[in-house]
Order: structure tokens, then C-alpha cells, then sequence
């Protein structure tokens, strides 16, 4: 967090701490009561869309720790979501499980299923490493569709009771907006933590040099497993999420353009950084939203396509969003972000 010309840590603490000065708290404080508030005076829709922004979130911050942070291309988050989606369905609607329980083995089952995926980055890299997570989708669906239908439901999928703590059942869009809330502040929490820690930074050179980080000591091996280990694990907490938000998980939810979506939303928003994580799943959410808002319209512009024009037109955004930023700010909307910061800081100089 950027400090105001003049002002500066005096300790590692001081230094460590994301949230450092009085003003930055109250903002902070500010943030977090409008999110806490947000259902009672948003619309029933937005209160819906922020809850697929905040699910969204959480798998996309996981994407981060592995491809922006560990630098480990990863094209099949949506599969691990999906694992973690049907793990949290089969033990709450086979076993009756309850949500503070199959959420965090739901994250662990995705983990594990991430993990063979992570062990393929120690001889492979790059586009390579993307077709190899790209395998993941296919796995995830033809197990889904092969296994026995009293395990996971083939093509039927699986339906659950919604997510209920103490008589109280979220059974409603505001009431589990916040369950996502919860956990999508518990978790962007942890990954502002882990990215400041010691694995954070070994994550980072790893991504830099896997082999100068083999010379001074760094496990490369062990840490490139950990990075899916962990991104899998954020992807399972976010289909559990999902699973519970919507009562069904099927296959068709969990699709690998879902995994192109994620990756679009690292570019935008910015690779390598938490912050930019979050600010990218909720500039592309919106977009999508908006262009959801304008099909009506967009369907009269082009009556020939009918209601594939929405489709169309979010592929096209998406498309047309990857290639601008690329081209005209590779580093995402945090890097301009960062930038308007630093001109606050040494403020009145030119930056």
C-alpha cells in the first residue's frame, strides 16, 4: 500500500503490514461495511451478480497464486472447480455432510486432483504445460460421465439441499451472499498472506528463473507441485461455493472456456498480483453482465444470429480486451493503478 510523500515504516512490522496508516484503515473499514450492507439496498440481480463475482473471485485468486505467482500456466482451473463442485455434491446430498465440512474436503479433493498436474511441471513448461492442464477438462468430464452414476450422477448431475449453520439455511441470494462474502474475504486474505511470505517469494523465483532458484537452494520441485497444490485448492473451495449457490452441479457448468474467462481476467486486471486478481474478475463480470443487460438489443442489431449474439459478443470482448492489453498494457489495470499511486506519492513532481 502506497504511503503519502515523507511518511515511511520505521519496522519490519510497519513495512510487512498491508494496512499501514489510520487513513488507509478507515477505507478498509469503509469497504467492508459496504459489503456487509450491500443486500439491503441493491437490487435482488446485483446482490446475485456479486455473488458470481465474489465465487469467481476466489477461483481466479487462485489462478493467480499458480500463473502469475509460480508462473505455472494453468488452462484447467475450471476442471479442478469442477471436482470441487462435485465433491461438495456427492457428500452433502449422498452422505448429508454439512457445508463447514464439505467445503474445506471439496478444496482438498480439487488439491489432490491439481497435484498430478503439478508433478507434469517438473519436465515440461510453458505452451506445453498448457496443453497438459488442458487435458484436465477432458479427464474431469469423462470421469464425471463414466463413473458410477450413484457416485457423481453421469448426465444428471447432482442436486443439493442448500447450506445451512445452526437452523439458519441459505437458501436465498441475499442469505448466501454472505457465506460467499466470508469466504471470499477469508480466502483473498490468505492469498495477500501467502504472497508476502516466504513460499510467496519462492512462488515468484520459480517463476523468474526456475534454475537460478535450483542453485540457491530453492526446491523447485516441491514448489511447483505447491502452486497447483494450492491454486486447485481455491478453484474447489469456488465450485463448492457455486454447487451450493445454484443446488446442482453438472458437468456442462465446468467447461474449459470457463478456464479461458480466468486466464483473460489475470491479463486484464494484472499478472502477479493479488489486487489485480480481483480487480479483473470484477471489470470482466460486469462487462458480461452489461453485454447479458444489452442482448435484447444486440438481438434486434443482428435478428440472423438470435440469441448466439450474446455468446458471440462476450467472445469477442474477451478477445478484442486480451489483444488491447497486451499490446497497450501488458501489465494489466494494476500497473496503471500502481503508477497513479506513485504520482500521488511524489506529488508535486512529474512522475
Amino acid at each position: 500500500m502506497t504511503l503519502p510523500g515523507g511518511v515511511f515504516a520505521e519496522t519490519y512490522a510497519q513495512d510487512h503490514a498491508l494496512i499501514r496508516t489510520p487513513g488507509q484503515w478507515a477505507w478498509f473499514v469503509a469497504m467492508i461495511a459496504v459489503l456487509v450492507l450491500l443486500p439491503l439496498f441493491a437490487s435482488p440481480r446485483f446482490v446475485g451478480i456479486a455473488n458470481v463475482i465474489g465465487i469467481t473471485l476466489v477461483a481466479v485468486v487462485g489462478l493467480q497464486l499458480t500463473s502469475g505467482y509460480a508462473g505455472q500456466i494453468n488452462m484447467g482451473q475450471s476442471a479442478f472447480m469442477g471436482v470441487g463442485g462435485y465433491v461438495v455434491g456427492a457428500l452433502a446430498s449422498k452422505l448429508g455432510l454439512p457445508f463447514w465440512l464439505t467445503l474445506p474436503l471439496g478444496g482438498i479433493g480439487a488439491a489432490l486432483f491439481g497435484v498430478v498436474f503439478g508433478l507434469a511441471a517438473l519436465r515440461i513448461k510453458g505452451f506445453y504445460l498448457a496443453l497438459t492442464t488442458i487435458a484436465a477438462q477432458y479427464i474431469f468430464t469423462f470421469a464425471m460421465l463414466k463413473l458410477p452414476k450413484e457416485w457423481f450422477g453421469r448426465a444428471e448431475g447432482l442436486r443439493l439441499e442448500p447450506a445451512s449453520l445452526g437452523g439458519f439455511a441459505f437458501d436465498t441470494d441475499t442469505r448466501i451472499y454472505f457465506l460467499v462474502l466470508a469466504m471470499a474475504v477469508l480466502m483473498t486474505t490468505g492469498a495477500f498472506g501467502l504472497a508476502r511470505s516466504r513460499t510467496g517469494r519462492a512462488f515468484v523465483a520459480v517463476r523468474d528463473n526456475d534454475n537460478a532458484a535450483e542453485v540457491i537452494g530453492i526446491n523447485v520441485f516441491y514448489y511447483k507441485v505447491l502452486a497447483f497444490f494450492i491454486g486447485a485448492f481455491y478453484a474447489g473451495i469456488a465450485g463448492g461455493l457455486w454447487a451450493y449457490y445454484v443446488r446442482y452441479v453438472q458437468v456442462d457448468q465446468f467447461t474449459l472456456w470457463l478456464s479461458v474467462w480466468y486466464i483473460g481476467m489475470l491479463i486484464v486486471g494484472g499478472m502477479g498480483s493479488v489486487l489485480g486478481a480481483i480487480v479483473g474478475t470484477v471489470v470482466i463480470r460486469l462487462l458480461q453482465e452489461l453485454i447479458t443487460a444489452a442482448g435484447p438489443i444486440l438481438t434486434e442489431l443482428a435478428p440472423q444470429l438470435g440469441g448466439q449474439i450474446v455468446f458471440a459478443s462476450m467472445n469477442i470482448l474477451l478477445g478484442g480486451l486480451i489483444v488491447l492489453f497486451m499490446i497497450f498494457e501488458p501489465r494489466g489495470l494494476v500497473h496503471r493503478w500502481n503508477i497513479i499511486k506513485e504520482s500521488y506519492r511524489i506529488w508535486p513532481f512529474p512522475h
